[in-house]
C-alpha cells in the first residue's frame, strides 16, 4: 500500500525532474536531493564534486558523473540495503544544474572588449555545508576565502566556523590536501593559512556540534 509520505516523495521527485529523469548525465556542480523514506535523518542535498562523486552516510563515495538519476538512485539503494531489514525506498532528484561554461567568443579582427576578456578569466570553487548559497561559484583569480564566503551569502547560524575545511587537489599529481581554517581568526584579521583560492577548491562548512 502506498503511504502518504511515499506518495508525497514521489510527487516531489516528479515535480523536480520533469525533463531530467531520462538520459540526463550528471556532471560536477549538479546538486541532488536524496530522500530515504525509512530513515528521514538521511535526507539531504548533496553536491557532485569536481571528481564526479559525492559521499553519503552508510554508503561512502558514490560515482555520479556521467550517470543518470536512476542509476545513482539504484546505487544508493544497493549501498544502504545492508543497513535495513528490506531494501529502502530511495528517491533522487536534481535540485539545480551546474553552471555551463561560457562559450568562447567567435574570433574577429577587432580585439574583444576588456570587460569581456575579464569576464572569461574566472575560476570555479565549490562549497558545501552551512553556507547560505552552497554550490559552484565562479570567482576572480586571487579571491580569498573570506571574500568567497561573502559572495556565497555568508555562513548560516549553524556553521562550525572554527573548523571550516578547504580541500585542494594538485592537478598534476592528483594528491589532495585538506586544510582546516578557523574563520573566527581570519575574520579577526589574522592571515588565512591557504592564501588565495585555486580553481577546483572545495570548501566544506560543517554543522556546529552541541555546545560548540
Amino acid at each position: 500500500m502506498l503511504t502518504l509520505s511515499r506518495l508525497f516523495a514521489v510527487l516531489l521527485t516528479c515535480l523536480a525532474l520533469p525533463a531530467l529523469a531520462g538520459d540526463y548525465a550528471l556532471r560536477p556542480g549538479d546538486k541532488l536531493r536524496v530522500e530515504v523514506l525509512q530513515q528521514s535523518d538521511l535526507n539531504r542535498t548533496v553536491l557532485v564534486l569536481p571528481d564526479g562523486s559525492f559521499t553519503f552516510p552508510m554508503v561512502g563515495r558514490v560515482a555520479a558523473q556521467g550517470q543518470s538519476v536512476t542509476s545513482v538512485q539504484a546505487a544508493l539503494r544497493q549501498g544502504l540495503a545492508p543497513n535495513f531489514v528490506a531494501p529502502p525506498d530511495v528517491y533522487v532528484s536534481v535540485t539545480s544544474l551546474a553552471q555551463r561554461p561560457r562559450q568562447a567568443a567567435t574570433r574577429s579582427r577587432s580585439p574583444a572588449p576588456r570587460a569581456a576578456v575579464n569576464q572569461q578569466n574566472r575560476i570555479a570553487v565549490y562549497a558545501m555545508g552551512e553556507l547560505n548559497r552552497p554550490g559552484r561559484l565562479e570567482v576572480a583569480p586571487g579571491t580569498t576565502l573570506l571574500q568567497f564566503i561573502a559572495q556565497a551569502g555568508g555562513m548560516t547560524p549553524f556553521a562550525a566556523d572554527k573548523r571550516l575545511r578547504v580541500q585542494r587537489t594538485n592537478k598534476e599529481t592528483g594528491q589532495t590536501q585538506i586544510v582546516t581554517v578557523n574563520m573566527r581568526s581570519v575574520m579577526a584579521g589574522r592571515a588565512s593559512p591557504i592564501g588565495a583560492l585555486a580553481d577546483g577548491d572545495v570548501i566544506i562548512v560543517p554543522e556546529r556540534r552541541l555546545f560548540e
